[in-house]
């Protein structure tokens, strides 16, 4: 019998029951068959597998978003980039918005759902994150999220758009925390040796997306601001500030396209 307090999450999911039904019925017992998935699923969180994993969901700008290993787990502070890109774009605007590395959809999802009358294009390298992404789209109901396979700029080669956000790989290829990071898929977190390489990418590339001071909105890691500042400089772009977190973190890198 149920006497201890369990993760309420996990067993609701091993009983397919609201948390309200747990915490009314404390006295009731599971069946062996219910047993069994409640310990299989307390393992996989004992062994440090992210809850987003193991329900399958997560929730991202008041968006419930399904999430799996082929994709980065949303976190709270990249509602940071998505608020930034809306303090930029009109209310009435139609703009044309691209998310490179979309991962589950999430930024470009909460971009579309408050800029309806905005295209927002989402994409990402891995086939099996763009099929999350077109989901969490299809599930969404926006009709304004076109999702396109292919590399960073690779994959809306010739395309214009008026602003760009990314929340790409940040992490040092030997940065102790991937081993925290162990169950999320590598390629969207370590990028080379000091963790800059796709940022390098990304200012180099951007530019022939954008029109002549069209916005850049890059999410990196706390203690990156100064080297992300540096390599957007020496790639012509202007007007770069770095913005803070709710935790007071530098997160967050705007920037604008330079004359040619």
């Amino acid at each position: 019998m149920l006497h201890w307090q369990p993760p309420s999450n996990l067993l609701c999911r091993s009983i397919d029951v609201a948390r309200s039904y747990v915490f009314a019925h404390p006295d009731d017992e599971l069946d062996e068959l219910s047993q069994g998935r409640f310990d299989a699923l307390v393992r996989r969180r004992a062994d440090g597998e992210p809850m987003a994993y193991i329900t399958g969901t997560r929730e991202f700008w008041s968006h419930e978003l399904l999430v799996t290993p082929a994709t980065l787990v949303p976190r709270p502070e990249t509602e940071l980039l998505v608020d930034l890109a809306l303090r930029e774009i009109p209310r009435k605007a139609e703009w044309r918005i691209l998310d490179l590395g979309t991962g589950s959809g999430a930024i470009a999802i909460a971009i579309a759902g408050e800029r309806p009358l905005c295209n927002v294009t989402a994409t990402d390298i891995s086939a099996q994150a763009l099929a999350v992404a077109k989901e969490n789209v299809r599930q969404a109901g926006l009709g304004n999220v076109d999702c396109v396979e292919g590399n960073w700029g690779a994959a809306v080669a010739g395309r214009q758009f008026d602003m760009i956000v990314t929340n790409p790989p940040y992490v040092r290829a030997d940065d102790e925390a991937l081993q925290a990071l162990r169950f999320e898929p590598v390629s969207a977190l370590a990028s080379g040796a000091d963790g800059l390489d796709d940022i390098r990418t990304l200012a180099l590339d951007c530019p022939a997306l954008l029109p002549e001071s069209g916005w850049l909105l890059i999410e990196h890691g706390a203690e990156q601001p100064e080297a992300v500042a540096s390599i957007l400089g020496a790639a012509g772009w202007t007007d770069i500030r770095c913005h803070n977190d709710l935790a007071g973190l530098p997160r967050v890198t705007v920037a604008r396209r330079g004359g040619k």
